[in-house]
């Protein structure tokens, strides 16, 4: 999977681009199919002293997109989060995916089926 990591507002050190990747590729054990990840990390002004940190989590999958944003004290704290959340998400995509794979191929068997049948054209008196 590829990682996109975009800090917003400050530079991100190298060991917080670690750990997201790391976490992110932990997502693989749920749906091997994650092509790539794009994550927005930014510094929110509250107007006191603390910012609050938000991370922003796009991942690309076959038939579209997974997203999830967690605000936290700290940007590993809302990674944290956001993947615990994704994981739910991912699971929920990859079995719709699944059951819709299933439903096209028992539409394809029950038309092959119906179409190999031949009908009685001749009535008995």
């Amino acid at each position: 999977m590829k990682v996109n990591v975009n800090s917003i507002h400050f530079h991100a050190d190298s060991k917080l681009i670690t750990y997201i990747e790391r976490k992110l590729s932990r997502l693989s054990r749920f749906f091997d199919r994650i092509s790539e990840a794009e994550v927005s990390l930014k510094l929110q002004d509250t107007g006191g002293r603390v910012r609050e940190k938000t991370a922003e989590i796009h991942l690309r999958m076959p038939n579209g997109w997974v997203i999830d944003r967690k605000t936290g004290d700290s940007f590993e704290m809302a990674v944290n989060a956001s993947v615990d959340t994704l994981k739910r998400q991912v699971s929920k995509h990859k079995l719709k995916m699944a059951n819709h794979a299933h439903d096209k191929i028992g539409e394809s068997i029950e038309s092959s089926s119906s179409r190999a049948e031949p009908e009685n054209v001749f009535e008995e008196a």
